[in-house]
């Protein structure tokens, strides 16, 4: 039986995205509406968010302080399912927000046995937030959130991962896969939501670098990337 069909994973679930899809949706539609204005793309609009972020990304985490920025629903089904097909008992999580995805993979790793998901996320009051709901699902046993820069909370994550998922501030994919990569066994799934960094696609794109990667359809024009370690 999947965690995600019934009790506290799945109603915790369901309230968090209405709640996110009511808190977000000014600022989606002020995102749009940026990309459709003259002169305004969607490439131009990445740019500039990963050229304010590779000034200041706490600055920039600040103003997204009070925004779920979540995964969809088929996403997070997503996140499940990849997370028990590779049997996962270790995962780490770069972005955790409200604490949505983390919900999905937390219910991976419970309906796989046990084990610990690793997340870090910049703000302080988000932290707080996804703690509440993760422990509103029943998960807060297999759940360590960690407060900070991930380039330094994710420093040691205390064994072999075998997925991580990679979705929070836009210029730091790349450092925080190089970050991770000793730890990732061989098979282990690397997903990125919103890989829009041309130096994260080319680096995971490589085979020399030691991946198989490919963007996905799913949720399209999100920026999925697919990626499984080889090496």
């Amino acid at each position: 039986m999947s965690s995600l069909t019934h009790g506290p994973v799945a109603t915790t679930l369901e309230r968090l995205h209405e709640e996110a899809a009511d808190t977000d949706r000014a600022h989606v539609e002020a995102l749009m509406a940026a990309v459709e204005a003259p002169g305004g793309s969607l490439t131009q609009l990445i740019a500039d968010i990963i050229a304010s972020e590779q000034r200041d990304y706490d600055a920039v985490s600040r103003e997204n302080a009070d925004y779920f920025l979540a995964v969809s629903p088929a996403y997070g089904r997503f996140l499940y399912m990849m997370a028990r097909a590779t049997g996962a008992r270790r995962i780490v999580e770069f972005g955790t927000s409200m604490g949505i995805s983390t919900i999905y993979l937390a219910a991976a790793v419970h309906d796989n046995g046990g084990g610990l998901l690793i997340g870090s996320e910049l703000q302080s009051s988000k932290v707080a937030r996804a703690r509440a709901n993760v422990a509103a699902a029943g998960l807060a046993s297999l759940v360590d959130i960690r407060v900070g820069d991930a380039l330094e909370t994710l420093k040691e994550v205390g064994g072999d991962v075998d997925l991580l998922l990679i979705d929070g501030a836009f210029a730091l994919y790349l450092p925080v896969l190089r970050l991770i990569e000793p730890r990732l066994r061989k098979g282990a799934v690397v997903l990125a939501e919103n890989a829009f960094d041309q130096a994260y696609l080319d680096y995971v794109r490589d085979p020399a670098n030691g991946y198989l990667s490919q963007s996905l359809a799913l949720d399209e024009g999100r920026g999925n990337e697919f990626a499984i370690r080889t090496c």
